[in-house]
Protein backbone atom coordinates (compact mmCIF):
# COMPACT_ATOMS: atom_id res chain seq x y z
CA UNK A 1 0.00 0.00 0.00
CA UNK A 2 1.01 3.69 -0.87
CA UNK A 3 0.68 6.71 1.75
CA UNK A 4 -1.85 9.13 0.54
CA UNK A 5 -0.83 12.64 1.04
CA UNK A 6 -4.20 13.15 3.16
CA UNK A 7 -2.90 9.94 5.70
CA UNK A 8 -4.72 7.21 4.42
CA UNK A 9 -3.67 4.18 2.28
CA UNK A 10 -4.69 3.46 -1.08
CA UNK A 11 -3.32 -0.19 -2.41
CA UNK A 12 -0.42 -0.83 -5.06
CA UNK A 13 -1.04 -1.41 -8.47
CA UNK A 14 -1.13 -5.20 -9.17
CA UNK A 15 0.22 -5.73 -4.97
CA UNK A 16 -2.10 -8.94 -4.64
CA UNK A 17 -0.18 -10.19 -7.78
CA UNK A 18 2.68 -9.85 -5.82
CA UNK A 19 1.95 -11.15 -2.86
CA UNK A 20 0.37 -13.74 -4.34
CA UNK A 21 3.63 -14.50 -5.84
CA UNK A 22 5.73 -14.01 -2.42
CA UNK A 23 3.67 -16.42 -0.65
CA UNK A 24 4.97 -19.73 -1.69
CA UNK A 25 8.52 -18.12 -1.75
CA UNK A 26 7.67 -17.12 2.07
CA UNK A 27 6.19 -20.40 2.59
CA UNK A 28 9.28 -22.50 1.78
CA UNK A 29 11.68 -20.17 3.54
CA UNK A 30 9.50 -20.77 6.65
CA UNK A 31 9.14 -24.34 6.14
CA UNK A 32 13.30 -24.53 5.03
CA UNK A 33 14.17 -23.25 8.63
CA UNK A 34 11.55 -24.72 10.66
CA UNK A 35 12.13 -28.16 12.62
CA UNK A 36 11.89 -31.30 10.71
CA UNK A 37 8.52 -31.11 9.11
CA UNK A 38 6.28 -33.49 11.91
CA UNK A 39 9.63 -35.09 13.63
CA UNK A 40 7.81 -38.04 14.54
CA UNK A 41 7.23 -38.68 11.09
CA UNK A 42 10.70 -39.60 9.07
CA UNK A 43 10.34 -42.17 7.13
CA UNK A 44 13.37 -43.67 4.68
CA UNK A 45 12.94 -41.49 1.67
CA UNK A 46 11.17 -43.25 -1.12
CA UNK A 47 13.91 -43.99 -3.96
CA UNK A 48 16.28 -45.80 -1.28
CA UNK A 49 18.81 -47.86 -3.00
CA UNK A 50 18.59 -51.42 -1.91
CA UNK A 51 22.22 -51.04 -0.58
CA UNK A 52 20.38 -49.14 2.16
CA UNK A 53 18.68 -51.46 4.21
CA UNK A 54 20.89 -54.27 3.01
CA UNK A 55 23.72 -52.24 4.41
CA UNK A 56 22.76 -50.56 6.63
CA UNK A 57 19.91 -52.20 8.05
CA UNK A 58 22.33 -55.59 8.52
CA UNK A 59 23.17 -54.84 11.89
CA UNK A 60 20.46 -52.05 13.20
CA UNK A 61 17.85 -50.27 11.73
CA UNK A 62 18.45 -48.42 8.46
CA UNK A 63 17.91 -44.70 10.18
CA UNK A 64 16.11 -42.53 8.64
CA UNK A 65 18.75 -39.82 6.92
CA UNK A 66 16.95 -36.86 8.22
CA UNK A 67 17.99 -37.76 11.61
CA UNK A 68 21.27 -36.43 10.95
CA UNK A 69 23.11 -33.89 8.61
CA UNK A 70 24.86 -33.90 5.55
CA UNK A 71 28.12 -33.40 7.53
CA UNK A 72 27.84 -36.18 10.24
CA UNK A 73 26.42 -38.68 7.64
CA UNK A 74 29.75 -37.58 5.16
CA UNK A 75 31.72 -38.53 9.18
CA UNK A 76 30.11 -41.66 9.29
CA UNK A 77 30.97 -42.72 6.00
CA UNK A 78 34.49 -41.83 5.84
CA UNK A 79 35.19 -44.04 8.96
CA UNK A 80 32.93 -47.27 8.26
CA UNK A 81 36.31 -49.26 9.42
CA UNK A 82 35.57 -48.38 12.58
CA UNK A 83 31.34 -47.84 12.75
CA UNK A 84 30.91 -47.64 16.16
CA UNK A 85 32.96 -50.79 17.37
CA UNK A 86 32.51 -52.72 14.43
CA UNK A 87 34.47 -52.70 10.37
CA UNK A 88 31.15 -51.94 8.23
CA UNK A 89 33.45 -51.38 5.35
CA UNK A 90 31.80 -51.23 1.90
CA UNK A 91 33.29 -51.78 -2.05
CA UNK A 92 33.62 -48.18 -3.57
CA UNK A 93 29.90 -48.11 -5.50
CA UNK A 94 28.60 -49.01 -2.68
CA UNK A 95 29.56 -46.49 -0.60
CA UNK A 96 29.37 -43.80 -3.10
CA UNK A 97 25.63 -45.17 -3.66
CA UNK A 98 25.00 -44.52 -0.36
CA UNK A 99 27.14 -41.14 0.60
CA UNK A 100 24.69 -39.86 -2.25
CA UNK A 101 21.62 -40.60 -0.90
CA UNK A 102 22.54 -39.76 2.50
CA UNK A 103 23.80 -36.40 1.78
CA UNK A 104 20.53 -35.61 -0.66
CA UNK A 105 18.27 -36.59 2.38
CA UNK A 106 19.92 -35.22 5.18
CA UNK A 107 18.50 -32.93 7.99
CA UNK A 108 19.43 -29.12 7.00
CA UNK A 109 18.51 -28.29 10.24
CA UNK A 110 21.31 -27.52 12.66
CA UNK A 111 19.32 -28.74 15.41
CA UNK A 112 19.54 -32.25 14.03
CA UNK A 113 23.53 -32.26 14.47
CA UNK A 114 24.83 -34.99 15.98
CA UNK A 115 27.44 -34.91 18.76
CA UNK A 116 30.93 -36.87 19.24
CA UNK A 117 32.69 -38.42 17.01
CA UNK A 118 31.39 -40.42 15.25
CA UNK A 119 28.75 -38.38 15.46
CA UNK A 120 25.83 -39.91 17.59
CA UNK A 121 22.24 -39.51 16.23
CA UNK A 122 20.99 -40.02 19.88
CA UNK A 123 23.34 -36.87 21.18
CA UNK A 124 21.59 -34.52 18.94
CA UNK A 125 19.69 -31.56 20.28
CA UNK A 126 16.55 -32.57 18.46
CA UNK A 127 16.98 -36.50 20.09
CA UNK A 128 17.47 -35.10 23.33
CA UNK A 129 14.90 -32.93 23.79
CA UNK A 130 12.19 -35.73 22.48
CA UNK A 131 13.66 -38.17 24.86
CA UNK A 132 14.03 -35.65 27.97
CA UNK A 133 11.52 -37.69 29.45
CA UNK A 134 13.27 -41.28 29.47
CA UNK A 135 14.81 -42.28 32.26
CA UNK A 136 18.60 -43.52 32.52
CA UNK A 137 17.36 -46.92 34.02
CA UNK A 138 15.24 -46.89 31.38
CA UNK A 139 17.81 -46.60 28.58
CA UNK A 140 19.64 -49.62 30.22
CA UNK A 141 16.62 -51.81 30.42
CA UNK A 142 17.09 -55.19 28.77
CA UNK A 143 13.61 -54.47 26.75
CA UNK A 144 15.62 -51.24 25.26
CA UNK A 145 19.55 -51.42 25.58
CA UNK A 146 20.48 -48.61 23.84
CA UNK A 147 19.23 -45.37 22.75
CA UNK A 148 19.52 -46.40 19.20
CA UNK A 149 17.10 -48.79 19.48
CA UNK A 150 14.75 -46.98 18.45
CA UNK A 151 12.17 -50.25 17.97
CA UNK A 152 12.12 -50.77 21.26
CA UNK A 153 10.08 -48.38 21.63
CA UNK A 154 8.52 -47.05 18.91
CA UNK A 155 6.76 -50.23 17.15
CA UNK A 156 6.16 -48.57 13.72
CA UNK A 157 9.65 -47.11 13.96
CA UNK A 158 10.89 -49.21 10.72
CA UNK A 159 8.31 -47.40 9.01
CA UNK A 160 9.71 -44.23 9.96
CA UNK A 161 6.73 -43.36 12.48
CA UNK A 162 8.15 -42.22 16.26
CA UNK A 163 4.19 -41.30 17.15
CA UNK A 164 3.76 -41.21 20.98
CA UNK A 165 0.72 -43.24 20.46
CA UNK A 166 2.66 -45.83 18.51
CA UNK A 167 5.57 -45.89 22.11
CA UNK A 168 5.40 -49.89 23.15
CA UNK A 169 6.53 -49.38 26.68
CA UNK A 170 3.49 -48.84 28.88
CA UNK A 171 5.51 -46.40 30.85
CA UNK A 172 6.90 -44.51 28.08
CA UNK A 173 3.23 -43.88 26.77
CA UNK A 174 1.83 -42.30 29.80
CA UNK A 175 4.35 -39.40 29.48
CA UNK A 176 3.65 -38.45 25.90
Amino acid sequence: MQRRREGGFHPVPGGGAVRAALLPLFAAAVLAISPPARADRLPVPAGAPPSFNAECGSCHMAFPPALLTAGDWSRVMARLDKHYGDNASLDGKTRRELEDFLARNAAADPRMAGQGDPPRLTASAWFQRKHRKVSESLWRDARVNSASNCSACHSRAEQGSYRGREISLPELREKH
